[in-house]
């Protein structure tokens, strides 16, 4: 007779449990199976020049920053000031932009009105590489360490506070190190 009780009791701590460990998740922070694995290594076209094309392996040795945007992306229109000041600040961290189910019409114009915060920016047709790395939403931002290993993933816009507390600390610890691996 107890049994029939305890079951529903059982089932309700369950239930607190789990729902008392969502209070203390950050809503922006998507989890990643990439994180702390190696870049998914691709191939994407200059958005300015298709025939030159841009590999993730190029990059081995750098810590660098992947943006994801859109031109359609409300929050990558807000962020993107940011980046461009960011960038003319003397950014020394290499920064690369990955146009997400967009035209290249719409990103090239976007760029040359807007300003080009990227040192590189890649276009993809398709969304393969974007799959390959998980991505959910635009913007999304990687930053990468000098072994091509992906440490952290930012959901949402960038901004100054963003940046000061979650980026550059990292950026600056992972400049820091040696690559564990030859370049």
């Amino acid at each position: 007779m107890r049994l029939k009780f305890l079951i529903p009791f059982g089932i309700f701590i369950l239930l607190s449990v789990f729902l008392f460990k969502g209070l203390f998740m950050d809503p922006r922070q998507l989890p990643s199976a990439l994180l702390d694995k190696p870049m998914p290594v691709w191939t994407l076209p200059n958005l300015f020049n298709p025939e030159k094309s841009f590999t993730t392996t190029d990059m081995k040795g750098k810590v660098w920053v992947l943006n994801v945007w859109a031109t359609w992306c409300q929050p990558c229109k807000q962020e993107h000031p940011f980046l461009v000041d960011l960038q003319r600040s003397g950014l020394k961290t290499p920064l690369l932009g990955l146009v997400y189910r967009d035209t290249r019409d719409n990103a090239d114009n976007w760029l040359r009105n807007q300003g080009n915060p990227y040192d590189e920016v890649v276009f993809e047709a398709k969304s393969s590489a974007t799959l390959d790395m998980g991505v959910t939403g635009v913007p999304e931002t990687f930053i990468i360490d000098k072994d091509g290993i992906i440490r952290r993933r930012i959901s949402g816009g960038l901004n100054q506070a963003r940046w000061d507390k979650e980026v550059q600390p990292l950026l600056d610890e992972l400049n820091a190190q040696s690559p564990k691996e030859a370049p």
